[in-house]
């Protein structure tokens, strides 16, 4: 699969979390997944072990099953609408309230249709976190948070789209059993649909706050 031939700047700077510009219709061919997750698996790790997995499912009735999960957060109590109904409930005004639903648009396009995205990528770490401290609890997920990201790098510069999203594991377990995934031994980072993008493969760099806003140099 050609790449896009994107500098390393351009790669870091424009890859998006994307969420409405996904192909549903297009299938993502094996070969091109399978030379994403081997550049993932040169990632970085915290120590010697390489604790990680990926699981990548393509079959319909896993992905509906992952979805209807994705969905039944989305859409219950302290889910993303009901996080959209308390913000929109606090604008200023209306065209304040019109916008949040603009923000919040993407997502909700994802939950209706994640079912459909062709490919949902699940990266795993061994263990589980269960009484670790916080430097073991940050030890564990940079075990697996830089393979998953540099998944997504391997991605974009093949013209797909992915977003690193969580919803689902407030049903982990659930989502484990329909998987097959150990629970007791296997924890779940996340799910990562995966698709070609709709509109070409063009992404400019996001609105971001000023560099002099969230660095701190010595001392906060």
């Amino acid at each position: 699969m050609p790449t896009l031939n994107l500098t390393t700047d351009e790669l870091l700077s424009t890859t998006r979390a994307v969420r409405k510009r996904l192909d549903l219709t297009r299938l993502v061919e094996p070969e091109v997944l399978r030379e994403c997750l081997e550049l993932a698996l040169q990632a970085p790790t915290p120590g010697s072990s390489q604790g990680w997995h990926f699981l990548v499912v393509t079959d319909p009735d896993q992905r509906a099953a992952l979805a209807a999960l994705y969905r039944k957060k989305a859409y219950g109590p302290g889910g993303q609408e009901d996080i959209l109904k308390q913000m929109i409930s606090s604008a200023a005004d209306e065209r304040e309230a019109e916008q949040l639903v603009r923000t919040f648009a993407p997502a909700r396009y994802l939950t209706e249709h994640l079912h459909e995205v062709p490919v949902h990528v699940i990266p795993c770490i061994e263990g589980r976190t269960t009484d670790l401290t916080g430097l073991e609890e940050a030890a564990f997920w940079g075990g697996i948070l830089p393979a998953a990201w540099s998944f997504m790098l391997a991605a974009r510069s093949r013209g797909l789209g992915t977003v690193l999203t969580s919803i689902h594991l407030a049903y982990e377990r659930e989502a484990a059993e329909v998987l097959g995934i150990p629970y007791e031994r296997i924890t779940q980072a996340g799910l990562i649909p995966v698709a070609y993008t709709t509109g070409g493969t063009q992404f400019k760099p996001a609105a971001r706050k000023p560099l002099e806003t969230v660095v701190h140099w010595n001392r906060w």
